[in-house]
């Protein structure tokens, strides 16, 4: 009973404090609210599972889970680089640049734009669960399938941004191309992929997440004895919810770094557009 109410009594502490944080203006406090935050949350998580005596098989304290990741660096570190290394950035680079290509493609022909766009949003419809195990059959058990699954993944939602983006560049700005005599090459990149940046990188950062979803998920129906997909099904069956916890913190933090890095390159490429004033 001590421990809930002292649950009780940081949150109602943490709530206070963030809400004065959040009247105040500047990086640090920026920095300082979620930071907080975060660490009210873990410290009332650990309170109440200790206090109500939760069984660590169906819910871990953050104290546990540091130990098994602690404990399991190394095969953490293997884990890591099979399926966010192999699979995922290589299926994240080569579906984004496929898409690229295709979206330009696209923009030049009425044909394509009519005939490609409407089978992307089909495929982009079907569920990951059906597909994986059949790019597992096609491509084996190794990284290879999962990084084509993240690829089949990442490729229209690449492929609608792009596409939209270099649509978006202004009419006028076209026909002054056109008058200036300019050739198409002249015109996409002098005109219509800086009007397009913005939707090409919010069509990256999009992908930074379905990308580990879907390399994780893939390894869910076949993989070698190596992933965070296959590190889950394993330790699941056996009880293991703290291996298990400390996987998911693994992908928590890779997939908030590939999203910030992303975020940060759309910054220094996009510094001129009104949506990054003020930031």
């Amino acid at each position: 009973m001590t421990l809930i109410i002292a649950a009780l009594a940081i949150w109602l502490g943490g709530w206070w404090l963030n809400a004065r944080l959040a009247r105040g203006r500047g990086r640090a406090v920026a920095l300082a609210a979620p930071l907080l935050f975060g660490a009210t949350l873990l410290l009332i998580w650990e309170l109440l599972v200790r206090g109500l005596g939760v069984p660590g098989a169906i819910l871990p304290p953050p104290s546990a889970i540091g130990v098994a990741f602690s404990q399991n660096i190394p095969t953490l570190w293997d884990d890591f680089v099979q399926t966010f290394v192999k699979g995922a950035l290589s299926g994240y680079a080569f579906g984004c640049g496929a898409a690229f290509v295709t979206a330009i493609l696209v923009d030049r022909s009425d044909f394509l734009k009519r005939g490609v766009m409407p089978v992307g949003s089909f495929v982009a419809a079907l569920p990951i669960i059906g597909m994986a195990p059949i790019f597992v059959m096609w491509f084996g058990f190794g990284w290879q399938s999962k990084a084509a699954v993240v690829a089949t993944m990442c490729f229209f939602p690449m492929l609608v941004n792009t596409v939209a983006g270099l649509a978006a560049a202004d009419r006028m700005q076209s026909d002054l191309m056109r008058t200036y005599a300019a050739s198409p090459w002249q015109t996409l990149t002098k005109l219509k992929l800086p009007a397009a940046s913005p939707f090409i990188f919010n069509g990256l950062k999009i992908c930074t997440t379905l990308a580990l979803i879907g390399a994780i998920v893939a390894e869910f129906f076949g993989s070698p004895t190596l992933g965070m997909g296959f590190r889950i099904s394993t330790q699941v069956g056996r009880l293991a919810l703290d291996v298990v916890w400390a996987v998911i913190l693994v992908a928590a933090i890779a997939g908030s770094t590939f999203y910030g890095v992303v975020t940060l390159l759309e910054r220094a490429a996009t510094f001129w557009h009104p949506s990054q004033r003020g930031r």
